[in-house]
Formats: C-alpha cells, structure tokens, sequence
C-alpha cells in the first residue's frame, strides 16, 4: 500500500496555524470536509470520540488522528504540516507538527488497519519526517509519501 495513494485532490495543507490540538483537529475536519463532502461537524467529533479513547499522538512531533465515518467507500486521507507543534499528548509528551489523519468507512477494519499501520511505520522514520519538515510545497510532500515504498509500507 502507497500512504501516498490515500492522499487524493487537495489532501495535503502546510503551514497551517492551531494554537492547540483541538484547533489541529478543528484543521484537519475542515479540510476532510472539503475532500470527502461530509460535515466538518461530523468529521471533528468522530475524531475526538477517537481520541477520547487515547491520544493519536505516536512522538516524534506526529499524529495520526482517524475515524470511521458513514459514506466513505474506502480509505483516504489528509496530511497537515503545522506552521508550530501544539500541545497533543502524544506518547513521548512532545508536540506534534505533523499529522496524517485517516478516514475509513464503518465496515472496512482490515483497510482502515492497514492504512493505519502502514502510516504509522511510514512516519517513524526520521529520514521522512525531516525531509517533510523542510518540504515547502504540497508537491513536494506528495512526493516524498509516492516514494514510501510498499514493501516498507505494506501491513
């Protein structure tokens, strides 16, 4: 599996402002809103009932919030680079500055399980999150998850 694959249209924003990681949430909702054509309302609470169970923060300043929402036919994605990290209560307590939120539909666990996985071994490479912290462009941060090889990638 390519993560890059689950990026479709406008699903990469950068620099984006939070002040806080409900704000972050509140980014990327909005953005999902606009790519899936559902509620942001209905986005940003799914993902906070997620992170109600625990926080999505893997260290390393990323996140992977995600959610299961009705009228979705398959997995996609958003990438938001964060102009400052915010407050995440992520695993190591740092501050989270990159997030790669999914979004599967109810009934697909495997897909959704080995999206989430494949993203989450995607994003512990230092390699990769230096390179998208200094990327300057969503094509160049499209390019760098298209590179993500799917043997290193697969679930």
């Amino acid at each position: 599996m390519h993560i890059g694959d689950l990026l479709i249209g406008d699903a990469i924003l950068i620099r984006q402002g939070a002040s806080s990681k409900r704000q972050a949430l509140h980014v990327v909702a909005e953005a999902a809103s606009d790519l899936l054509g559902l509620g942001d309302t209905s986005i940003f609470d799914a993902l906070m009932e997620r992170e109600a169970l625990g926080s999505t923060g893997l260290g390393s300043g990323v996140a992977v919030p995600h959610a299961r929402l009705a009228g979705l036919q398959r997995v996609q994605a958003v990438f938001v680079k964060l102009e400052s990290p915010v407050s995440y209560d992520a695993l190591d307590d740092r501050p989270v500055d990159l997030m790669f939120a999914l979004f599967a539909p109810p009934a697909d666990g495997a897909g959704h399980l080995r999206a989430l996985a494949a993203v989450s071994r995607a994003m512990r490479s230092p390699e990769l999150r230096q390179q998208l912290r200094q990327a300057s462009t969503v094509d160049s941060i499209s390019a760098l998850f298209l590179q993500q090889s799917p043997a290193a990638t697969a679930a």
